[in-house]
């Protein structure tokens, strides 16, 4: 199983990194069909094939994601999407 492990550093007030993580979380729905919750300062997100999450820290975002055998093969655009709307909204 492939796996994505991302640290993105930040200068946001809590609040506004998690607005943007919210709007990182919608990019990620509507690009890759994922659905995604909020557990405290942790959004959790998955969907067939894919299961992940970002982690809301002062300083610092950590996103991690398990992919399944499929979309494996994706891993290459899936986490340059992810960085590149990382570096967008942060």
């Amino acid at each position: 199983m492939a796996g994505i492990d991302i640290v993105h550093t930040h200068s946001l007030p809590r609040d506004k990194a998690r607005k943007a993580v919210e709007q990182v979380a919608k990019k990620l729905s509507e690009r890759f069909d994922v659905e995604y919750d909020w557990d405290g300062d942790v959004l959790n997100f998955a969907r067939s094939g894919v299961d992940g999450r970002i982690a809301l820290q002062p300083k610092q975002l950590h996103v991690t994601a398990s992919l399944g055998f499929l979309l494996s093969a994706l891993k290459g655009p899936i986490e340059a999407e992810i960085r590149r709307v990382l570096d967008e909204k942060f």
